[in-house]
């Protein structure tokens, strides 16, 4: 059982944003971010989550919760093994009360990674091609290089470390062919990369043959712990730089990444041998940069490129395309010592929508009125997933470029099917008195007090549930969290202005109440009498500045 003081110091290191961020693509609104809820179907982003609460809310399905609840519900775990989860991520170690799981789990990754490095100083072969390839001792350490052995060599290794096979297995490290009944290691004679998360945690490997295998590179299957479409090649190290200077510079490989650093482009990332996908742009958005492609100048570069670029521009994305021509990469040109013709190019890439709009011309012979109509088809049905303003904007780009008389941008006829402006939904009707009355108490709970002298929840027309589920500290209730992220409900900020806005409130509602018994007939002339007595001296209290108690 994991210890209470170990699940309160790990949800003190947890940031709800970075938690939802790294599953969903979150963006900016006001003081919170929003998104499309991954629980139920809808085109608008009603899925709120809020830094200064620390929670999410979905205004379209009621869910909500902190980061373990998201956690919990997003990957079908229970409270346990999502606390584990969240504790690999954040490489923090939980105790438990048994004292039977207080080995942190990435551990084993730690221990081989280092093992990797120090076999890497006796392998001359692997040596020599590090150097071959340009890469500086410094660089070496840095990125944590190291070479793996035969099969043999790393399974010795883990047992000598009491490891088990059952805990390599899982985090990917070794492999089992059920056929043959024996585990083997997944990378065999490969210079190895280790790949972190976002936290910089090592949560899997990337491997270089140096004995001509077949496979050049390989990398980690996926497990638990490593989703190379989430991932990105270098981020911890490249994050600061990042968020300081708003550009990422994407490249397709590890040496990439490793001789733009070295050459001063500390913020270089790569993907993991995969396209950029819609997993990878939650990690993208944070911190809003500019986002540079630098890819190969082959068939497979420029089609990789182009899918990212449709799915970045769509995604409202700014930044663009580099592609590297003369059978260079990025590697080649630092090892060349191009460093400042690298520099102009990532200064000036070729924006995402000029770059997609140019390659699908590239694809058809528009020579051919046949092609010519087919190739206008396709750039309207790209242009149809951006903005509407960029829609227009980009016509009189792609018609030129169609070329022939009577191709001007009024012949591109664009409708707005596709895109979707994020829309929160309403929900029943809403009293924002009422709903600031209930904020003022969920972040100032000192002045509920001064709050039940006065009134009672029965005094609230459309919020008194609301009211009383705060009273009674319901902070999990879907509909108080929806009220705690709302950025349009402000809560009192005083005693002051509580105290001027319980008047007013209560004029009115003695107002209302004096109509009432005015014209009743079912009550006795007595029983009128005192009523009215009693709220008209109400109102003369409350004109005089004061409040009233409610009960009396």
């Amino acid at each position: 059982m994991i210890s209470q003081d170990s699940i309160e110091a790990l949800k003190a290191r947890l940031d709800v944003v970075d938690v939802v961020g790294s599953y969903l693509e979150l963006k900016k609104s006001g003081a919170n971010y929003k998104a499309q809820c991954p629980f139920h179907d809808e085109k608008s982003a009603s899925f709120v989550v809020s830094p200064s609460k620390q929670i999410y809310h979905c205004f379209g399905c009621g869910v909500g919760g902190d980061s373990i609840k998201f956690i919990m519900e997003y990957e079908k775990l229970n409270y346990p093994e999502a606390l584990e989860k969240l504790a690999s991520s954040y490489n923090f170690s939980l105790t438990y009360t048994d004292n039977k799981h207080n080995k942190p789990r990435s551990q084993i990754m730690d221990r081989l990674n280092e093992w990797y490095q120090k076999l890497l100083i006796s392998k001359t072969t692997a040596l020599e091609y590090i150097k071959e390839r340009g890469i500086y001792d410094s660089s070496v350490e840095k990125f944590g290089i190291g070479y793996a052995p035969d099969s043999s060599g790393t399974i010795d290794y883990i047992k000598s470390q009491q490891f088990s096979m059952s805990e390599a297995i899982e985090v990917g490290i070794v492999g089992y062919d059920s056929e043959n009944r024996r585990s083997f290691a997944r990378f065999i004679e490969r210079i190895t990369f280790p790949i972190h998360s976002a936290n910089a945690t090592v949560v899997g490997f990337g491997g270089r043959t140096i004995t001509g295998h077949q496979a050049k590179y390989v990398n980690s299957p996926e497990t638990p712990f490593f989703n190379k479409s989430r991932l990105l090649y270098a981020y911890h190290h490249a994050r600061q730089t990042i968020h300081k200077t708003k550009e990422i510079i994407i490249t397709e490989g590890y040496l990439d990444v490793i001789m733009l650093h070295q050459a001063g482009f500390i913020n270089a990332v790569a993907t993991l041998g995969t396209a950029l996908t819609t997993e990878h742009l939650p990690l993208l958005r944070k911190g809003e940069p500019k986002i540079i492609m630098a890819y190969d100048g082959d068939k497979a570069g420029r089609g990789a490129a182009l899918k990212a670029s449709k799915l970045l521009s769509a995604s409202g994305f700014n930044g663009g395309v580099i592609i590297f021509g003369d059978d260079l990469d990025p590697a080649d040109m630092v090892k060349n010592g191009a460093i400042e013709e690298l520099a102009n190019m990532i200064r000036e890439p070729k924006p995402f929508i000029e770059f997609v709009l140019d390659e699908i011309l590239s694809l058809y012979n528009l020579r051919d009125p046949k092609a010519k109509e087919e190739c206008m088809q396709d750039g309207i049905g790209y242009l149809k997933t951006l903005s509407p303003i960029l829609q227009e904007e980009y016509k009189t780009y792609l018609a030129p470029r169609l070329g022939g008389m009577g191709v001007g941008p009024s012949l591109i006829k664009l409708t707005n099917t596709n895109y979707n402006i994020p829309i929160m939904q309403e929900s029943r009707h809403k009293d924002m008195w009422e709903l600031s009355l209930i904020k003022t108490v969920l972040e100032r709970p000192y002045l509920i007090n001064q709050i039940l002298d006065v009134l009672d929840p029965s005094l609230l027309q459309f919020h008194s549930s609301e009211f009383s589920l705060a009273l009674r500290e319901k902070f999990n209730e879907p509909s108080l969290m929806a009220i705690a992220v709302d950025d349009k409900i402000k809560s009192l900020e005083n005693e002051e202005a509580l105290k001027a806005e319980l008047i007013t409130f209560l004029m009115k509602y003695y107002e209302r109440e004096l109509k009432k018994v005015n014209i009743q007939s079912t009550v006795s002339f007595e029983e009128k009498a005192f009523y009215i007595r009693k709220y008209r001296g109400k109102i003369a209290t409350l004109k005089r500045g004061k409040l009233v108690d409610f009960k009396n």
